[in-house]
């Protein structure tokens, strides 16, 4: 998983700056090739995307963020280690369909969270399990939502991945400019044994020393549809290998399609009723 615990430098030093990478939500893949470490700005506008702004306290780290996607105009959808990590403090806001990460789109208040009851956080030898959340907001959005696609599609479906992560491995530098990479889907064999599975995808970056890192935790791996729109195959959920930098392994995401029975009742059953007119 990117955990909050601070990057470490290659120096006889290591510098310590948080467990951010796990809860922080922090990997947006941006890391395992761009920032999304080795990323570019993002080409087009992408209304789904969403940042979810948080701090690690006891760290130091006051100005940190996982990501989320839009998939109904009132829900995000996330890591579940972005929401349920010891140490790590949500602002309450979620910002929606800006390509900035602190300014434009639409902010709404988190009203309530819902974590997968299956979650169990990873360690650095082993990947997060079930890491999936959703976030209710305050109200609904303009914005347009992101569709669940039916299936992942096949190991080699070119995906692409976007965050607000790191840009720089070892360091805390976030991007006011949405970031996306360009990826694939890789064969379960891609990753380290025991990480991709039915509810895991391994991705591998199709850029030289690329992937979603610290910071882009939550957000979303999509891939085009039938009529090319863009449909939520993944939620970034860590590294699809142990000890290894974010650069330099693949990635692993939550499996979207895989969960779309818990996310369709969760909403169903918690979805807040209109609000009577008045007058």
């Amino acid at each position: 998983m990117f955990s909050l615990k601070p990057p470490r430098r290659r120096t006889a030093r290591t510098a310590a700056i948080g467990a951010l990478a796990a809860a922080a939500c922090a990997t947006v893949l941006t890391g395992s090739a761009g920032a999304i470490v080795n990323g570019s700005d993002a080409t087009e506008s992408y209304p789904f995307m969403a940042v979810v702004p948080m701090s690690v306290p006891e760290s130091g780290l006051v100005d940190a963020n996982c990501g989320a996607s839009l998939i109904d105009r009132q829900w995000v959808l996330t890591a579940a280690h972005c929401v349920r990590v010891e140490g790590v403090k949500l602002n309450g806001t979620v910002r929606i369909g800006s390509d900035h990460r602190k300014t434009g789109g639409t902010v709404r208040k988190i009203d309530r969270t819902f974590v997968h009851p299956g979650y169990v956080n990873g360690d650095d030898k082993a990947a997060n399990k079930n890491d999936i959340a959703l976030i209710r907001l305050d109200r609904p959005v303009a914005e347009r939502p992101i569709k669940i696609a039916k299936r992942p599609g096949p190991p080699g479906t070119p995906t692409r991945l976007l965050g607000f992560g790191t840009t720089v491995e070892g360091e805390w530098a976030f991007p006011d400019r949405l970031q996306e990479l360009d990826a694939r889907r890789g064969a379960m064999s891609e990753c380290a044994p025991g990480y991709a599975d039915r509810t895991r995808l391994c991705t591998i970056s199709t850029v030289p020393r690329a992937m979603a890192c610290h910071g882009d935790s939550g957000g979303p791996q999509i891939r085009r549809g039938r009529h090319g729109r863009w449909e939520l195959i993944g939620v970034t959920s860590g590294p699809g290998a142990p000890n290894v930098p974010c650069t330099r392994g693949p990635g692993l995401y939550t499996n979207a399609p895989a969960y779309a029975g818990w996310i369709a009742e969760t909403l169903r059953t918690n979805s807040a009723p209109p609000t009577a007119p008045t007058g």
